[in-house]
């Protein structure tokens, strides 16, 4: 989840709103490829989950990193809490899982460098630590007791707050992992094209990365129980938000849906204020309860567009948030995906023609059942392995147009790592499908050989 934001003067006007999203607006040739990933971490001997603090802990692989490998730190209260180098972030998911928010880069060949290298780095700390780190889209043994809080105000506020409105809010943040990728648009119309891609066709992404079939030591009945676990985490704040397919939607209709998101908090002088359930609209007119007569600076602005939890969303930039975290190849797929149909105009036009004639229900029913049956999902007459096989052709043909090199040369595009994928529309098996396999065949029931054999 974000750091707090920084740097943002008061507002002053309504219209400060949509213009803080719309200056994220970007010419083609400065588009960027952000990825980011968690993983969880355990203890080698007990496979428990690792505290914060400790011989082995997220505490110890974070001094590790920083003062192994050149990290700078980032602290709250006194406490360790994040890492920042090279425009890339380290940090801390609420039940101690450990996040790599990547660097705004030109390629997937540099993001999988990066995501290469950063992995590399913590097996090294945690190997001599006695700590592994594993990619699944959630915690597949573990209970809720089992897991440890980390020392962020943000998380604990949080946590007071999801079973008032939602069953599985504290499932969310302490016992699933995500891989998604953050993309640039150049204009309001480029992002409404974008996003609304986006949104229709999270499913697919879902089903593709579906790596979550266990839960409390056991399968679950779903293929991605962490997509099940976020359509009861809080109405208000996720979902596929039908109003962006609506006539005139664009930066001043999604400014206006923020505001309608309950607030969590509000950053002040090191501290998160608590401001739960109270409204942003009340910040601007100075009467929000928790901090009456002050009002919100753009920064507290950005701080809460980091509070809404759709399947896609935007601030300065897009998120792509639908997929299971999981397996090194599929840390690169998930980049390489998105960027090909979204940074090459015949694909997304093309994407875009896949979807446009769904209403808001198909779109729904197909959320549900990419988080129950993956590639096997059916809406309709729609079949989800053949719309994911037609995505997967597109985002491909995306990537050879973008003809951008890696490897010195010698690989002459982007196409490579969408592999995993291919594999996974060929045979209709997806990681989840695999993880089946082995717990009912060569593991015979045995959940904990996940962890030798499907960690990094």
């Amino acid at each position: 989840m974000s750091i707090p934001q920084s740097g943002g003067g008061p507002i002053e006007s309504h219209s400060q709103l949509a213009e803080y999203l719309e200056s994220g607006c970007k010419p083609r040739e400065d588009w960027r490829i952000g990825t980011e990933h968690e993983k969880f971490g355990y203890c080698k001997d007990t496979l428990k989950p690792i505290p914060y603090a400790g011989e082995r802990s997220v505490l110890a692989v974070l001094e590790g990193l920083r003062d192994g490998h050149g990290w700078v730190p980032l602290e709250e209260g006194g406490n360790l809490i994040g890492l920042t180098k090279d425009g890339a972030n380290v940090s801390l998911e609420p039940g101690g899982q450990l996040e790599l928010s990547g660097a705004p880069l030109e390629s997937i060949h540099q993001t999988c460098d990066e995501v290469n290298q950063h992995l590399a780095d913590v097996k090294d700390i945690a190997d001599k630590v006695g700590v592994g780190f594993i990619g699944l889209g959630a915690a597949p043994i573990w209970s809720h007791d089992d897991m440890p809080m980390m020392p962020k105000g943000r998380y604990k506020l949080m946590k007071s707050y999801m079973d008032q409105v939602g069953t599985m809010g504290k499932s969310m943040m302490f016992r699933t992992c995500t891989v998604q990728v953050n993309l640039d648009f150049s204009s309001e119309a480029d992002m409404v094209q974008k996003l609304r891609v986006a949104l229709a066709l999270q499913p697919v992404a879902t089903a593709l990365f579906a790596n979550s079939p266990f839960f409390d030591g056991k399968p679950n009945g779903h293929k991605s129980w962490r997509a099940r676990v976020w359509r009861d985490l809080d109405a208000d704040r996720t979902g596929m938000l039908p109003f962006v397919f609506e006539d005139g939607f664009g930066f001043e209709a999604w400014a206006d849906y923020a505001l309608d998101v309950p607030m969590y908090f509000v950053y002040r002088d090191g501290e998160y204020v608590d401001a739960l359930g109270q409204s942003f609209r009340d910040f601007l007119k100075g009467e929000l309860p928790a901090l009456p007569g002050q009002t919100p600076t753009l920064s507290d602005w950005a701080d809460h567009l980091t509070t809404a939890f759709p399947e896609a969303r935007i601030k300065k930039f897009m998120e792509m948030r639908g997929a299971d975290g999981g397996p090194w190849r599929r840390l690169c797929a998930l980049p390489a995906f998105w960027v090909g149909l979204m940074y090459n105009q015949s694909a997304l036009d093309g994407a875009w023609d896949l979807v446009k004639g769904w209403d808001a229900e198909t779109r729904e029913a197909l959320r549900v059942a990419a988080s129950e049956q993956a590639l096997d999902a059916r809406v309709g007459k729609i079949s989800m392995h053949d719309l994911a096989r037609e995505v997967l052709d597109l985002s491909e043909a995306g990537l050879k147009s973008r003809a951008i090199a890696g490897a010195g040369g010698l690989v002459p595009d982007e196409t490579h790592f969408l592999n995993a994928l291919r594999e996974s529309v060929e045979t209709g098996q997806v990681p989840a499908d695999e993880l089946l396999t082995k717990y009912h065949g060569d593991w015979e029931g045995d959940l904990t050989k996940v962890y030798g054999e499907f960690s990094y």
